[in-house]
């Protein structure tokens, strides 16, 4: 009897990530009890002994204050059950960032929030919050218009963490309650996939990070994390979050300053900057199956180090932390009694 035998062809990168992607769930939306609060906890966390310990409190704060202010956010309009039908026809996310009519309630979370941080703000940024509580409405819109379309010309960077922090509470809020609503006849999910894989399912904003997740559902599966509205979604690990290309991909990370080279060596790194050489992007991988309490923007903030790094290199982020952009205020914030 002749021998019988086996073999396996091995797929290729793509094969793998076309694999991958159709087993894993695609979308994951934020929880509007712990979005923020997750958040705070990991900045503070992560602020304790850190060279940037202050800055990362005071974002702890600002965390909880969006906290807040999401779980009392007040009822606003939402894509109607023929708008949601036609950008999934058009594969195009229902609650675009640079176009969506923006509900004047965003306004009123700001000032929440910038009247909450206040007395916990450094000493030298409580001018700017004072500023924000009383801001004209329409210079407010123009700076919202500038940080949502990525103009940086005009952009008053003092306030634009803080304008940016209630963006994010607005567009958390509208995903949380999209998906309450529910979905119109002829279409299972209010949000689904969209014609650009690097681009928010629900808002289409570029990713702050990308997350490896932990746990037995989503365990090894890469996510990435939007930069305006909290979802995630699911893009395959093999692929550049830029470009998505699948050849070119190399990780950086830095070793803890007060580590030996034997401890580095046996040391994984929760955040790694992965690089596509094939366009010249990178962006954040945060690996939550290495430590369960990471979360993607609080992580980012604390690994500047490795942004700074990477760009002398001569590499572009993809992706943008609202919370913390480079740039000169160019435009402060008007002086009420002026006005």
């Amino acid at each position: 009897m002749d021998k019988i035998t086996s073999t396996a062809r091995l797929m290729d990168a793509e094969e793998l990530a076309q694999r991958q992607a159709g087993e894993a769930s695609f979308l994951q939306l934020p929880a509007r009890g712990s979005v923020f609060a997750e958040r705070s906890m990991r900045l503070r966390q992560l602020a304790s002994g850190h060279a940037m310990g202050e800055f990362l409190q005071f974002m702890a704060e600002l965390a909880d204050a969006q906290q807040r202010a999401l779980a009392s956010f007040p009822v606003v309009p939402l894509p109607d059950g023929e708008a949601l039908m036609q950008a999934s026809r058009l594969g195009m996310p229902p609650l675009p960032g640079e176009h969506w009519p923006r509900d004047p309630a965003w306004q009123q979370c700001l000032r929440q929030i910038a009247t909450e941080v206040l007395p916990k703000a450094p000493e030298g940024g409580r001018e700017v919050l004072q500023d924000l509580t009383q801001a004209d409405g329409e210079w407010l819109e123009q700076q919202a218009d500038k940080l949502l379309h990525g103009v940086m010309q005009g952009l008053d960077m003092a306030a634009a963490p803080i304008i940016a922090s209630a963006l994010q509470v607005y567009w958390t809020h509208l995903v949380i309650a999209v998906q309450e609503q529910g979905a119109p006849a002829g279409l299972a999910e209010p949000f689904g996939r969209v014609d650009d894989a690097t681009a928010c399912p629900c808002c289409g904003s570029r990713p702050t990070a990308s997350v490896v997740k932990a746990g037995a559902e989503r365990g090894g599966q890469r996510y990435l994390h939007c930069s305006l509205c909290s979802t995630q979604w699911h893009m395959v690990r093999i692929k550049c979050t830029h470009c998505e290309s699948t050849k070119g991909l190399v990780y950086e990370s830095m070793a803890p300053v007060d580590a030996t080279e034997e401890e580095s060596k046996g040391r994984e790194p929760v955040v790694q900057a992965e690089a596509c050489s094939e366009c010249g992007h990178y962006l954040k991988l945060v690996h939550a199956d290495r430590d369960v309490m990471a979360e993607p923007v609080a992580d980012d903030l604390a690994t500047l180090t490795l942004d700074l790094l990477v760009a002398e290199t001569g590499l572009q982020r993809h992706g943008v932390n609202l919370l913390l952009l480079f740039g000169e205020s160019e435009e402060p914030a008007p002086d009420p009694e002026l006005q």
